[in-house]
């Protein structure tokens, strides 16, 4: 499991990024702790958050790539 900046530096994107589709349902963490709402990330995650980042990329709009990646959920 990764935290979200190791996750993030890996990814190639910001940790802000990753807080806001978590807030959005587009791309949620394998983990969150529940007493302090850490999040935590599988390496198994990363192809579908390579997947969301290539169709955003390709202009398509987020709520569409929320119906296409699932969540981000392993």
């Amino acid at each position: 499991m990764f935290h979200i900046a190791e996750f993030a530096r890996i990814a190639g994107i910001s940790p802000r990024m990753l807080r806001k589709w978590d807030a959005l349902g587009l791309f949620r963490p394998a983990w969150v702790d529940p007493a302090t709402g850490y999040r935590a990330y599988s390496p198994a995650q990363l192809p579908a958050l390579r997947r969301a980042l290539a169709l955003r990329d390709l202009g398509m709009p987020l709520a569409e790539i929320a119906g296409l990646v699932g969540g981000g959920e392993d």
